[in-house]
């Protein structure tokens, strides 16, 4: 049986049980948890922490000695005995290399961000030709020198 199929197979249930209805998920997830008809799996539970571990050291900061805010902590790709994950380090105390990695595992990201900006904007230029064509610069030296003078303003 599908993980789908379980989850309307504990609705019939707790209808069945002539539970309230109508009923909102989270009444029928705390039957469910209770008659023991939905446990989460080990796995789930390891993952879901991970998950809200990265998000918490991803607003983990500092100020540096020149008075900036900084992101403390930093996640790079490895490779463990074959097996590709991510570690994180302190920007305080990483070894470059570290850093290196993360760095460019950012700017990957913010080129894919750009790629999927793009995409939509041919996309919906495409879909309206009887308009002037939107167009947006992905150069952006100008936006981070005005973003550096604010800074230092």
């Amino acid at each position: 049986m599908t993980y789908l199929r379980q989850m309307q197979e504990i609705v019939s249930d707790y209808r069945a049980a002539k539970q309230s209805w109508p009923a909102t998920t989270r009444e029928i997830a705390q039957w469910a948890i209770s008659q023991g008809k939905w446990d989460m799996p080990a796995e789930a539970v390891v993952k879901k922490c991970a998950t809200d571990l990265a998000d918490a050291m991803r607003e983990a900061y500092f100020k540096d000695s020149r008075g900036q805010r900084v992101r403390a902590l930093h996640p790079a790709p490895v490779k463990r005995q074959g097996v590709l994950s991510v570690e994180w380090d302190d920007i305080r105390t990483a070894p470059r290399k570290h850093m290196q990695m993360s760095f460019q595992n950012h700017r990957k990201g913010i080129v894919g961000e750009c790629r999927q900006l793009k995409i939509a904007l041919d996309s919906y230029n495409y879909a309206h030709p009887d308009e002037p064509p939107l167009q947006i610069s992905f150069v952006f030296d100008a936006d981070l020198a005005e973003l550096e003078a604010a800074d230092a303003a």
